[in-house]
């Protein structure tokens, strides 16, 4: 069991996906905190504190995992915005998309992204690459906002 005191944000627009990873998350045994934003202007309403959000202690992600195509503001506007921000700037963000277009992948990496992740079609699938980025982030990689 992988046990670290992080606070994961999971933004996608589709809650058959949102529950699917929390569900992955559980299979792991990862206790991490997660929280679930439905698309880019939420979880953005989200850590300036607006909003439904507004006069409430949001803690600070350690982790962003994204998906790039959501209505209202998509993940590719996200990281723009995420990475000009001073605050949020050192948050890891993960694009976790159903895109494997190559347009995607380089544009999301010149954009700041840290890993770009395609969902696998299947839940075992999807159980394995949570394992895999949980022994990534939580135990080999030292995340700036632990420090």
């Amino acid at each position: 069991m992988i046990k670290v005191d992080a606070v994961i944000m999971i933004t996608d627009d589709d809650p058959d996906d949102r529950l699917l990873a929390k569900e992955a998350f559980e299979e792991n045994r990862l206790e991490n905190t997660l929280i679930f934003t439905e698309d880019g202007e939420d979880l953005m309403n989200y850590l300036y504190g607006k909003g439904k959000y507004e006069g409430k202690s949001n803690p600070i992600p350690d982790l962003i995992l994204l998906d790039l195509n959501m209505p209202r503001k998509d993940g590719r506007e996200v990281l723009i915005e995420l990475k000009k921000n001073q605050q949020f700037k050192r948050i890891p963000v993960v694009v976790l998309t159903t895109s494997k277009s190559d347009e995607d992948i380089v544009n999301s990496y010149d954009l700041g992204v840290n890993s770009f992740i395609t969902k696998p079609v299947t839940f075992e699938s999807l159980v394995e690459v949570i394992r895999n980025m949980g022994n990534y982030w939580f135990r080999l990689v030292s995340l700036p906002n632990q420090l």
